[in-house]
């Protein structure tokens, strides 16, 4: 998944950004509104996380003018400001959740964790089934055929955006788009190697091959039928 984090505090960010990645989460760090909006209107994200308090534009309006271009990724506010009447100025300007500052993180990564379940026109289920497969969104795990799967947190990160795309070809680009952020090096093969991963750690010893790739369009998580 690739979140937008727009946070004036650089270290706060930094240490934010870094916790997501760790979590595989791909993310792109601004520090003011005006480049909030830009970066939003020029990358599908997500989910967008705002600080109400920045310069040149705050949070709120940052997500009315979201909201306003017709956007619906979702959005959480953060803010240090802990009134009723500003977490319904928040709310009644667009925004999906709003988290208080100081924070624990593992608050931060559920709430995430359950803006995405919910995102518009894609109410998922917490666990998403595909054939004998079962990846668990809450506890960020996955089992075929009952037996547990050793991922990385990036591999799991990847099987689990092709299991809410279960049945279509997700194409090279796409998953380039949601899966990494602007640090990525498109000429690292990255793709390609946690393809082969997933392969090998979904399909390896199962009777029936999940993981398919199509040359030049993309690649498909589900049973092919046959002709």
């Amino acid at each position: 998944m690739r979140l937008l984090l727009a946070e004036d505090d650089e270290q706060l960010g930094a240490s934010l950004a870094r916790g997501l990645r760790e979590q595989a989460y791909a993310v792109d760090v601004v520090t003011d509104g005006d480049a909030a909006v830009v970066q939003a209107a020029v990358t599908d994200y997500d989910a967008v996380i705002l600080d109400v308090l920045m310069p040149r534009r705050d949070g709120i309006d940052v997500c009315r003018e979201l909201r306003r271009r017709g956007g619906h990724t979702p959005i959480l506010l953060l803010t240090a400001v802990d009134g009723v009447e500003d977490r319904i100025t928040g709310l009644d300007a667009g925004a999906d959740d709003y988290l208080t500052k100081p924070f624990a993180f593992g608050e931060l990564l559920a709430r995430l964790r359950a803006l995405l379940r919910r995102r518009p026109r894609e109410v998922l289920p917490p666990v998403l089934v595909v054939d004998d497969l079962e990846v668990d969104t809450r506890r960020q795990r996955a089992r075929r055929a009952g037996h547990g799967i050793d991922l990385t947190a990036k591999e799991y990160a990847f099987l689990e955006y092709l299991a809410r795309h279960a049945g279509r070809v997700v194409s090279r680009a796409e998953l380039t788009a949601h899966l990494w952020d602007d640090n990525h090096d498109p000429a690292a093969n990255l793709l390609d190697v946690y393809v082969s991963r997933l392969r090998r750690k979904v399909d390896g010893g199962a009777s029936r091959p999940l993981v398919h790739t199509r040359r030049g369009a993309g690649v498909l998580l589900g049973v092919e039928r046959q002709p």
